[in-house]
């Protein structure tokens, strides 16, 4: 009898739900093994047996011919256990039971997927049996962190477990030549979810919203990870009456194409981006628009417009009927949680929408759509939801003890994390009440659950008002206080694998300080563990405190009457004429009385808010709906214009090297005042900020700190800012870092929250 040989495999990774065992079926019986493979508590467990050469071979090509959506992190090979598989008996994929591992191992929860090539081409194909069928999907795309219960990934175990196969697809499913082989989300017409629009369904509810669009009304329809709004983006009554209900007066909304034709129609695109547009993971890319056709109010004051392709086949159904972009956005209002209960939608949404485009899969996670832009040839995440969360993302350093970081306030996510592994949390919105605090806590409970996760210790925000630090503070486990901007720092040097000192670069809004003031434009030299401040912005009062973020002109009051330094901007009248001609006297005198006597005025470093002085100043945003929504306006007034820069002076101040922005402001006054124009101006400071960052840095760096540079925080989401200061940090001869998986903003707090907690539990 030939020489046999048998073991046992254990694959740990994103290996459930991407296609992973059909794979490892082809594999085996391709070279003639026998056993057998299971889902075993996040992973893929089984045992084989042949000749030496065909195990060996096995072994070898379970990593490196994975399929694509999976990510191989560890095979596990031990002696095979109890009866051997017998020779000629064959290979089969058995039902999933946690007893088949041998050892726990990391669990991970595969993102949703968007519709395949294959799948598409059935969906439009008159012969196929599932022609026009908006569930369509198979081992390679579709739903599936939006509809996961429970591990181990069996259909028992989603939301699909109500939807009985019919023959026809059980066939497909059990049959190991079919690309639906174990496909767990499955379905057709005749057994699986079905649209409905009040009592039409299939065809006749597809049609009513369709004309519903045609007519110039908003449909509330049920996405993959919650409901979303979608009217005509080429109809400006429709895109203004969207805003009206929704809220949302300027925040610019996503626009959906058919395909990379219509992007090209309606926007410029690299090869780069469009990688990413056709990416499985479909997120929203912001690109340079083009003049087009669109209505003036999708994306009012911004040459940048936020484009994707269909994630599912109602969507490229909807997009074929009614032949225009359309624009799909999140289905809620200003800052509540995205609807995904059908009940909840209708009253949340009733007053919003013309009507809803349902169906009768239940959504088990609320997933929002993710965005990212290209600068250059590099993609940074702008939030991680839909198709990317809740993959989960390496640690420098290994927590010893599983944590929750519970991320911040604005732009909420937290991360659960154990070893080595940190799963971030989907976008959560901004955590401000008890709807978005509610959300957050079912979203918390449903991914320990997943990913198995019990947490030993909770990482927070510095800030005793966040609801995310209140919600830790009353767990009974070990809390671990990190500081806001030191949190944002080590968010990209963790995504980067550093474990070394770096100095970090973190500009953005506000965030609290660990000598109790407000910080947001900082200079640190850190590590994972720690950090010092060796640099910053002077502090300029917030009049009215929060109501400064909201009206910048206010923060133009407190830069002109309150700066730190002695270079504070002289407010000569001819110099501020146009700004004072914009305001109320009466709340002006008002505000100017509070900074020259510090009631409600708290003082900030804050190079966010410095951007909102800036933007009221060149009377572009005087009252803001969006935090960040003057920057943005600075950002596109200034576009790709050459200038020369501002005035600019840094001094010592209690050992800190310090940018007085007094000079830069009175420059940019002087030469507004002589008709230097907006553009050229806007251009102008972006400049001077980064001729600041890299003399704060070289400073850092002449004093010791290390040459590697970490840069984050919300501001550098500006393109231009972001572009311009790595270019002269590395003209220095300086190795320049930002996060590109991590949102840069306050969506990767939680990530850099659980590495610096990590790392302080490893040292301890």
């Amino acid at each position: 009898m030939p020489q046999r040989r048998a073991l046992r495999f254990e694959v740990f990774g994103t290996v459930q739900g991407v296609g992973f065992r059909p794979f490892v079926y082809r594999l085996a019986t391709g070279l003639g093994l026998d056993g057998w493979a299971a889902n075993a508590e996040g992973h893929v467990a089984g045992e084989v047996a042949g000749s030496p050469y065909a195990v060996d071979e096995f072994t070898a090509r379970l990593s490196t011919g994975a399929p694509a959506l999976s990510q191989v992190r560890q095979v596990r090979v031990t002696a095979a256990r109890g009866q051997l598989p017998l020779p000629a008996s064959g290979f089969a994929i058995r039902h999933s039971d946690a007893d088949h591992a041998t050892a726990r191992g990391p669990r991970e929860i595969p993102p949703d997927a968007a519709i395949c090539a294959a799948c598409l081409s059935e969906l439009l194909d008159p012969t196929d049996r599932r022609f026009r069928y908006p569930f369509i999907n198979c081992t390679d795309c579709g739903p599936r962190a939006t509809i996961i219960e429970d591990l181990p990934y069996d259909r028992v175990r989603t939301t699909m477990r109500r939807f009985p196969l019919c023959a026809a697809c059980a066939a497909e499913y059990g049959d190991p030549a079919d690309r639906r082989f174990h496909a767990e989300p499955l379905a057709c017409p005749a057994c699986g979810p079905q649209l409905s629009w009040d009592a039409l369904s299939g065809e006749a509810a597809l049609r009513a919203a369709v004309k519903a669009v045609e007519s110039g009304g908003i449909v509330a329809l049920k996405g993959l990870g919650g409901y979303q709004l979608v009217c005509d983006a080429t109809d400006q009554t429709a895109v203004r009456a969207l805003r009206e209900h929704k809220h949302r007066p300027a925040k610019p909304l996503a626009v959906m194409v058919q395909d990379v034709g219509g992007v090209r129609e309606l926007a410029r695109m690299s090869r780069v981006e469009r990688g990413v547009l056709e990416s499985a993971s479909r997120p929203v890319v912001l690109l340079a628009a083009r003049g087009s056709g669109l209505a003036p109010a999708v994306h009012p004051g911004t040459r940048r417009i936020g484009l994707f392709l269909p994630t599912t086949g109602l969507h490229h159904l909807l997009l074929r009927e009614l032949a225009r972009p359309l624009v799909v956005t999140s289905g809620n209002l200003a800052d509540e949680p995205i609807a995904t209960g059908d009940t909840e939608a209708r009253h949340s949404l009733d007053a919003v929408a013309d009507g809803f485009l349902t169906h009768d899969r239940p959504i088990r996670a609320r997933y929002d759509d993710s965005v990212v832009q290209a600068v250059g040839r590099t993609v940074l995440t702008v939030r991680r939801a839909r198709g990317l969360a809740p993959a989960p993302l390496p640690l420098p350093v290994a927590t010893p003890v599983p944590l929750v970081a519970v991320g911040a306030q604005l732009k909420h996510t937290f991360t659960l994390a154990d070893g080595y592994g940190a799963h971030l949390s989907p976008h959560g919105g901004d955590l401000a009440d008890a709807a978005t605090l509610d959300g957050f806590m079912h979203a918390y409970d449903h991914l320990v659950r997943l990913t198995g996760i019990a947490p030993r210790a909770v990482a927070h925000d510095l800030h005793p008002g966040y609801l995310s630090t209140q919600w830790a503070q009353a767990q009974p486990l070990p809390r671990i206080p990190v500081q806001h901007h030191h949190a944002h720092v080590a968010a990209c040097a963790a995504e980067h694998g550093l474990r070394t000192p770096f100095v970090g670069v973190a500009y953005d809004g506000l965030g609290l300080g660990d000598d109790g003031t407000l910080w947001g434009g900082e200079i640190l030299v850190a590590d994972l563990t720690g950090y010092r401040r060796v640099g910053r912005f002077a502090t300029a009062p917030l009049p009215g405190g929060e109501a400064a973020v909201r009206h910048p002109y206010r923060m133009a009051l407190g830069y002109l009457h309150g700066t730190e330094l002695l270079g504070s901007p002289r407010p000569y009248p001819w110099l501020t004429r146009g700004f004072n001609e914009r305001l109320d006297p009466s709340e002006a005198a008002v505000l100017r009385s509070m900074v020259g006597r510090g009631v409600n005025s708290p003082r900030a470093s804050s190079a966010g808010r410095l951007f909102d002085a800036v933007a009221s100043l060149l009377g572009l945003a005087d009252t803001v709906s969006y935090e960040g929504e003057a920057a943005a306006a600075l950002e596109e007034a200034a576009g790709t214009v050459r200038a020369l820069p501002l005035a600019h002076r840094l001094v010592r101040v209690d050992g800190l090297w310090v940018y007085d922005p007094g000079p830069t402001l009175n420059d940019l006054l002087e030469r507004q005042h002589v008709g230097e124009g907006v553009p050229a101006l806007a251009a102008a400071f972006h400049l001077t900020l980064a001729l600041v960052t890299a003399e704060l840095v070289a400073h850092a760096v002449d004093a010791g700190a290390p040459r590697t540079v970490c840069l984050a925080g919300g501001c550098f989401v500006n393109r231009r800012l972001l572009t311009e200061v790595s270019r002269r940090l590395r003209a220095q001869g300086l190795r320049v870092l930002v996060a590109r998986e991590v949102p840069v903003g306050d969506g990767g707090i939680s990530y850099g929250q659980a590495a610096v907690a990590a790392a302080r539990l490893s040292k301890e």
